[in-house]
């Protein structure tokens, strides 16, 4: 076990290693917007734009995150934060669905992200880390703003652009969004600050429900 934690820290200190992740991470994202652009002045659907942006202020974000005072060196934490991340880059436009009108989440979904974005600042990451514990914003309310606007986001894109391969991944999505969630808490938990705000926020996605 402390083979495979000192292998992962080299790994994640590696600059070579940095740079083909952001270069792998920037071809995919690059693929996705053209697709959805492409989608957008074919069908005139807005919502194709939206997603896309999403996707790109996730992306700008990570770039100018803050240096966490700790980062999980668990490999699962790492490979559910890479999967989550990629999953829904790999959404297709199909040009129909089950109820166009599903594009009214993801314009909801991106004003969730957009405030939650706002009240997080630049305490932003992929894995699992220990950075300024945020209560402020939408953080009061749920302890987890910016997955559960995704959750509206992933139902959205589904209603506008339903195919077997987009349901696949919206399912895996979710899946691995929730693994996070729990995963992410294990390790948060370790600061007394964040058990403290973790008894004060009761719900992780859903006032009331979860």
């Amino acid at each position: 076990m402390k083979t495979t934690t000192s292998t992962l820290r080299t790994l994640r200190t590696s600059r070579l290693l940095h740079a083909a992740g952001a270069l792998l991470l920037a071809s995919v994202w690059i693929m996705f917007c053209y697709s959805h652009l492409l989608a957008w002045q074919h069908d005139g659907e807005f919502s194709y734009l939206l997603f896309a942006a999403s996707e790109s202020l996730v992306a700008m974000l990570f770039l100018l995150r803050d240096r966490p005072a700790a980062v999980s060196d668990a490999p699962l934490d790492w490979l559910l934060a890479l999967a989550g991340t990629a999953t829904p880059m790999l959404f297709t436009p199909v040009g129909s669905g089950l109820l166009p009108a599903g594009a009214a989440l993801i314009a909801a979904g991106v004003v969730l992200q957009i405030a939650g974005l706002l009240s997080l600042n630049r305490s932003f990451g992929l894995v699992a880390a220990r950075r300024t514990v945020k209560t402020g914003g939408l953080y009061r309310v749920v302890r987890h703003p910016l997955y559960a606007s995704y959750l509206l986001m992933y139902a959205g894109y589904l209603l506008v652009n339903t195919s077997l391969a987009n349901g696949l991944l919206v399912l895996l999505g979710v899946a691995l969004l929730m693994a996070r969630i729990v995963r992410e808490e294990r390790f948060l938990a370790r600061d007394v600050q964040y058990l403290g705000y973790m008894d004060r926020v009761k719900y992780r996605l859903i006032p009331l429900l979860f």
